[in-house]
């Protein structure tokens, strides 16, 4: 490990942070010993951002750095988008949307691709967001692709999972139940100024209500995040539950055996690849009876 990049990240240098995060992401000689070595405690508010696509999700998370950075905070976002399933790159590109802040010192912006990673997060988001806390951030937002079993997996990583919803979700409100208000610690109902917006916050709170997390009632803040409104709310709300998060040795503990099962999984299934079953399989195909179940088995 370069002791040099540690003492970096350590200082708070971006070009550290930045090296740091290619050597893991590249799985270089000394990665392990470096996730190893950071500080196990960190101040820094870990915010994921998730919601069906169309929600406004880079809007909002552009409205609350430039509200954050009036109060002199120091922000790091995490855009996750999803790969191209030809070349795993990211497709979005959510620093371009966030390019007025691109060259502040006081904000870090990465995309990540998702590149076919199970439920569409990176599968190396844990150890990137450690790396990022390390680098004494005040805040990290980490926004979703926003499809799929993304929208829970961001639940195991991130301290305050906001989930961001229009007006014309009313129709899928009750279907909620089952999905996003399992995760939601905050609902944000972005473009607010739309028609029967408050109608559908009404009935949001109401089933809200009867929804309690570890004795946290889950808000519902309206906003409209091109116009700055709703900011201060939603990040007054991510405050309060960040206290109540923090003194919270139960949900610590959660998070912690969550992000642990994440990591051995990809670990255990690190030497089996796609491409190399799909070889093995059409040379059976060819040459025998091929049994999907048999074949499992002599894996397994």
């Amino acid at each position: 490990m370069d002791q040099s990049l540690l003492e970096g990240l350590r200082s708070h240098h971006i070009k550290s942070l930045a090296r740091c995060i290619s050597l893991v992401e590249n799985e270089a000689t000394g990665y392990e010993a470096l996730l190893e070595a950071l500080p196990q405690h960190s101040p820094t508010k870990v915010i994921g951002i998730t919601g069906p696509p169309g929600a406004g999700k880079s809007t909002l998370v552009n409205a609350l750095i430039q509200h954050l950075l009036t109060t002199g905070k120091k922000i790091a976002i995490i855009a996750v988008d999803p790969s191209s399933p030809f070349n795993y790159g990211a497709l979005l590109g959510d620093r371009i949307r966030m390019s007025q802040h691109y060259n502040n010192p006081n904000v870090f912006i990465r995309s990540m691709a998702s590149r076919g990673a199970l439920g569409g997060l990176s599968p190396k988001i844990i150890e990137v967001s450690d790396l990022v806390k390390a680098a004494g951030f005040d805040y990290l937002f980490i926004e979703t692709v926003g499809v799929g079993q993304s929208e829970v997996e961001i639940a195991g990583i991130a301290d305050t999972t906001i989930v961001v919803v229009v007006p014309e979700a009313g129709d899928e409100i009750q279907t909620m139940k089952a999905g996003l208000m399992e995760i939601a610690d905050i609902f944000v109902v972005n473009k607010a100024d739309r028609a029967n917006a408050d109608e559908f916050v009404k009935n949001l709170r109401l089933l809200a209500h009867t929804r309690q997390h570890d004795g946290w009632e889950i808000p519902v803040v309206k906003s409209v995040a091109t116009q700055q409104q709703g900011i201060h709310e939603i990040t007054d709300a991510i405050d309060k539950h960040q206290q109540l998060a923090t003194n919270n040795q139960h949900r610590h503990s959660l998070l912690l055996a969550e992000k642990a099962y994440q990591l051995i999984q990809y670990r255990r299934m690190k030497d089996i690849s796609k491409k190399s079953l799909q070889a093995e399989i059409k040379m059976l195909l060819d040459t025998s009876s091929f049994n999907l179940y048999g074949y499992i088995r002599s894996k397994s």
